[in-house]
């Protein structure tokens, strides 16, 4: 079966400390207006299972760790068994997830196939549907509980567009997050302009207070 959009060979940046491929799954279950790939989003898969697997087969011994991305792959609806296929090559495996699907890092956790999640923290509820078209808020923090339950390693991140969301939004939201227990870094990225998105965004030109959000937020280009 068809899984993947495109596969990036080789990343220092998105697995920490680890030389890593990206897989990129097609199609999500979210349509943020902020998001860099409507390609993926709307299209279809053109790489099967095996092809990936034969691409990671090629590249043991240069590569360590194999990030899912997309899209959003736990809509993926073979990603277990597709997990079990990379890790038996003795990948570690990064998830990168908007956390609308708890149920399925839950089973991924429980049957020891991820090591490393990136776990996007939208919006607060009351803006979902203007970020993401769908979607709740109730859903990421069932997602945040699974995980921190679980011990696994793990990363908190947003995307900053100071017309979607208000610097007081951010703040409310990293004490949320501190709230509930989560003392990790909290990573923000500034919305950048000059790219096709979803919602045919521009950058905003509302300054930001970068000396307000220094205390609760960690920064990342």
């Amino acid at each position: 079966m068809k899984a993947l959009y495109d596969i990036t060979p080789f990343t220092l940046l998105d697995f920490p400390d680890t030389p890593a491929a990206i897989f990129w799954f097609s199609g999500c279950n979210l349509r943020c207006v902020y998001c860099y790939n409507p390609d993926i989003v709307f299209g279809t898969a053109h790489i099967d299972e095996e092809e990936a697997l034969a691409f990671l087969r090629r590249r043991q011994g240069l590569l360590e760790g194999v990030v899912l991305s997309g899209g959003e792959c736990t809509t993926y609806p073979h990603l277990l068994a597709f997990c079990r296929c990379i890790k038996t090559l003795g990948y570690t495996i990064k998830l990168d997830t908007n956390g609308m699907r708890p149920d399925v890092i839950a089973a991924l956790i429980d049957n020891k196939l991820i090591d490393y999640i990136a776990l996007d923290y939208k919006a607060p509820e009351s803006k979902m549907g203007e970020i993401c078209g769908s979607g709740s808020e109730k859903r990421f923090w069932e997602s945040f509980k699974v995980i921190r339950k679980s011990g696994i390693n793990f990363e908190i991140r947003t995307t900053f567009h100071p017309e979607l969301l208000s610097e007081e939004d951010i703040i409310i939201m990293s004490k949320k997050l501190k709230s509930e227990g989560y003392n990790r870094e909290y990573y923000v990225q500034i919305f950048q302009g000059g790219m096709k998105t979803i919602g045919d965004l521009a950058s905003s030109n509302l300054p930001i207070d970068y000396e307000k959000l220094a205390p609760y937020i960690t920064l990342r280009s």
